[in-house]
């Protein structure tokens, strides 16, 4: 779930809370995405350095509102690139995260200028491989929206869509322990389909990695693709791929272990 420190999102978290408590769920996680590393790092998306305290005081005054009636913790949603790792462990250390995502948005000028040389091919498997040494930095409990590499290229054919590109990074991502996660957002992106597709989700079955549901809630609304998600992953994941998510905060500033 977002804020509208994102640039993208409506509601505050509190409304989010109220909304979770009509349809009787127990929490909510809060993951906004992360400052940038410079004021020029794509900032339409996102809140800056200087908004980061607020965004950990919108957290904490739902978490207080709703205390005793809807569990709201606070989590972050991380962009990934190699290189970044110091910078993301500075913004890890500022705060108690119940969970952080693992994102990189490779539709944006930085993520495209820095990779995109023309090859749709090539592109897509630094993409993977990106997926795969962020699981291995221990920096995050979940990597989010595995394939939304697919709705890059407009080209009909451009989006390669097998397995065999991203088979090494699931293997690499296995090993680690880090969760991926089905998200239903992708029902309102160009290719219909939830990130990742079911093709990955088999092979993500095969290597049982733990599997976390999200929605990107960016207005409430699409909270009602959330039940699509479960089935989805009924059909294609084992039960025991479900698992919850520690309980409580693991992450203490100052404490930056591989997630568990």
């Amino acid at each position: 779930m977002h804020t509208p420190l994102c640039k993208h999102a409506s509601g505050q978290p509190e409304e989010y809370a109220a909304a979770a408590a009509r349809r009787r769920l127990a929490g909510i996680v809060i993951t906004c995405h992360n400052p940038g590393p410079s004021p020029d790092w794509s900032p339409q998306v996102r809140m800056s350095i200087n908004q980061f305290d607020e965004y950990v005081d919108m957290v904490a005054r739902a978490r207080e509102a709703w205390h005793g009636r809807v569990d709201v913790r606070l989590g972050l949603e991380c962009d990934y690139l190699p290189g970044m790792e110091t910078w993301i462990e500075s913004l890890l250390n500022r705060a108690p995260y119940h969970h952080v995502l693992r994102f990189h948005q490779p539709q944006l000028d930085y993520y495209r200028d820095a990779y995109d040389h023309g090859d749709p091919v090539a592109f897509q498997q630094t993409y993977f491989d990106h997926l795969a040494q962020s699981a291995e930095s221990g920096l995050f409990d979940t990597i989010a929206h595995p394939d939304l590499v697919k709705n890059v290229f407009r080209t009909p054919g451009a989006w390669i869509g097998c397995w065999t590109m991203c088979g090494g990074s699931l293997d690499c991502i296995s090993r680690t322990g880090v969760a991926m996660e089905l998200n239903t957002s992708g029902l309102h992106k160009r290719i219909r389909e939830m990130n990742p597709n079911s093709t990955i989700l088999a092979e993500m079955r095969l290597r049982d990695i733990p599997v976390v549901i999200g929605s990107m809630l960016t207005t409430w609304p699409r909270g009602r693709d959330f039940c699509r998600g479960w089935i989805a992953a009924r059909c294609w994941l084992r039960a025991n791929q479900l698992l919850p998510r520690p309980s409580t905060s693991r992450r203490e500033p100052g404490n930056r272990s591989a997630p568990a």
